[in-house]
């Protein structure tokens, strides 16, 4: 957050510079009122590129074996650029390099859901998929397995077949 402020002003500062070598250069031709004008549209361009680039750079700089299966995108009255083009705020991946899975259960397994989010720490929860039914279930404390590696006291969540958080989690890797 700290670059890209720094980044902001500093394409604000370079554009008032050129604009004011600009008008040396034509003797005063341009009015005074370009420079500061110049200088906001250049940190208003900065900050909606960084904002739009972020999902990409996120997502190239992601380890090996993350899959990245939704995405939240944003609209905000504050930002009408956004109305006209959504950006990506928010995506969750799945980590496909740490699925678990028990011999006796071979539909069932266990994955890292990884939250990321603009302006937000970064969150790994571990989610049990059970590929034959179509549900889900959080773990969370209390949620214990038997011996054969059924799951006890879980609170199974239904879902779509064609769900793209489903299909991540039960690919075959």
């Amino acid at each position: 957050m700290f670059f890209e402020l720094i980044g902001t002003i500093m394409a604000g500062v370079a554009a008032a510079l050129f604009v004011w070598a600009l008008n040396r250069t034509l003797k005063g031709r341009l009015p005074s009122w370009l420079v500061p004008i110049s200088a906001g549209a250049a940190m208003l361009v900065a900050t909606i590129t960084s904002e739009y680039g972020w999902f990409a750079r996120t997502q190239s700089n992601m380890p090996d074996g993350f899959v990245v299966a939704q995405t939240i995108e944003d609209q905000q009255f504050y930002r009408p650029w956004t109305y006209v083009k959504p950006f990506v705020s928010r995506f969750v991946a799945v980590d496909q390099m740490t699925t678990r899975t028990h011999p006796a259960q071979p539909d069932q397994r266990i994955v890292d859901l990884v939250f990321y989010g603009r302006w937000a720490r970064t969150a790994k929860i571990p989610v049990l998929f059970d590929c034959a039914n179509n549900t889900r279930a959080d773990l969370v404390d209390g949620v214990e397995f038997g011996p054969d590696g059924e799951v006890l006291d879980a609170q199974w969540q239904p879902m779509d077949a064609d769900a793209p958080l489903l299909q991540a989690a039960c690919a075959q890797v």
